[in-house]
């Protein structure tokens, strides 16, 4: 397909008028060539800050729920569980979900997301507030807001991929993983912060108010999706349609495959950040979210990095990359025996995953049909729901061996898992833009 500079030139005639149209032309490349302007539309801008509020809470409740879970038990085991809960509905539902997402409103879904997570977190801090909350009761939200984002790449990431084009999908991706690190950034810190001062209460209504702001964009948002006329193909076969295409292309299933080994030995083990940073390091809970901060601050920079330099013929080898760094720092924190060091570790850690992160939703965006984006990105929740695995693992390692030792010994486990199926990966790097 030629460029509209391209047309303008085979177009253009002799004489003056041609220099002119040649300026011209000129012109409308360089325009073409200019990043695009993404904020600048209000829609995008409006999703991105429902993604903005679904990161912050997750990062905000994660680090508390897990120093609260620490404190009432003493057991890293069930830190991991309560981690655990919250990737599961992935695994189980993911599929389902994104087969559903094709049948109903995108709007309607995403607006039903928030008002669900809103409620379950006010109803958190009104227990926490009467000095009711249990540890039972925040494993019962860990799955509902694991229901949440399990609906997040079929149902939110789809419309953030409908409302920039196709053409600035990595663009997208690198905005909407770059607040998320952001967020990673913020949350734990004010999360520790918080959970000093007033306790655990105060994380669930700071929760609750981001929420209020998050259905405040939806109802905002002007993009609708539209709902599909039926075609009487009903979930399990619109699951099957997703699993074929999965199968038919070797690069999606190297991307999938990675992401698997991912959410086995590495995602997992920041479940037993604040043990290790409470029992190893000795800090308190100020200075366990500075340091589970750390990978967050790494992973924005790593965000603008992928944003700033990497093109769609590095996409594959950013996604490697990445997946690689993080297990060895995962190790490297694994044995660092000072707080600034575990830092330094924590920070790479998160430098590796944003090349992953991002690349991992934008590959199977861009490699997935047109018609099939919904479900294979269902197919991607499921694959990052299979962490309920890795958190049984690395639980049942960190009761037996101790929580360093079993970040360590997941994080070799995961460089080993990658050097096993370098035949299956290696694929990816045939990608090509669309």
């Amino acid at each position: 397909m030629l460029s509209p500079g391209l047309r303008l030139a085979i177009a253009a005639p002799s004489g003056h008028h041609a220099r002119k149209v040649r300026e011209e032309t000129i012109s409308v490349t360089a325009c073409a060539a200019a990043p695009p302007r993404l904020f600048a539309m209000p829609d995008f801008r409006r999703l991105w800050l429902v993604g903005v509020v679904i990161f912050l809470v997750r990062w905000l409740e994660t680090l508390a729920v897990g120093l609260f879970v620490w404190q009432a038990t003493g057991s890293a085991f069930l830190v991991t569980m309560i981690g655990m809960l919250r990737v599961l509905p992935m695994g189980l539902f993911g599929a389902v979900l994104g087969a559903l997402a094709e049948r109903v409103e995108a709007w309607t879904a995403l607006l039903g997301i928030v008002l669900v997570s809103l409620l379950t977190s006010l109803a958190l801090a009104l227990l926490a507030h009467w000095d009711m909350l249990a540890v039972w009761h925040l494993a019962v939200a860990s799955f509902i807001n694991g229901l949440s984002w399990a609906a997040d790449n079929p149902v939110r990431r789809v419309m953030v991929g409908e409302v920039a084009g196709a053409a600035r999908m990595g663009m997208a991706m690198s905005a909407d993983v770059g607040s998320n690190n952001a967020s990673r950034m913020l949350g734990p810190t004010l999360s520790g912060l918080i959970f000093a001062a007033v306790g655990i209460e105060g994380t669930f209504f700071v929760s609750v108010g981001l929420y209020l702001l998050a259905v405040w964009a939806m109802l905002r948002l002007r993009y609708r999706s539209g709902v599909r006329a039926e075609n009487g193909i009903g979930v399990a076969a619109r699951i099957r349609e997703g699993l074929v295409a999965v199968r038919a292309d070797p690069r999606l299933m190297a991307t999938l495959a990675v992401t698997v080994i991912f959410n086995i030995f590495g995602w997992p083990f920041t479940s037993l950040i604040p043990v290790v940073a409470q029992h190893h390091l000795g800090l308190g809970p100020e200075g366990v979210g500075v340091l589970a901060s750390m990978d967050g601050v790494g992973a924005f920079l790593g965000a603008l990095a992928v944003a700033a330099w990497v093109g769609p013929s590095r996409y594959a080898r950013c996604y490697l990359a990445g997946v690689t760094m993080y297990f060895a720092m995962q190790i490297l924190f694994a044995l660092s025996p000072h707080p600034w060091a575990a830092g330094v570790a924590l920070l790479l850690t998160g430098f590796g995953q944003a090349g992953f992160s991002i690349m991992q939703a934008t590959l199977v965006y861009r490699l997935a049909p047109v018609e099939l984006r919904s479900r294979v990105l269902g197919l991607l929740s499921v694959c990052i729901g299979i962490g309920p695995v890795g958190f049984v693992h690395i639980g049942l390692l960190a009761d037996a061996i101790g929580a360093p030792a079993a970040a360590a010994l997941s994080g070799a486990e995961g460089l080993l898992a990658l050097l096993l199926t370098r035949r299956l990966w290696r694929q990816i790097e045939g990608e090509t833009p669309p």
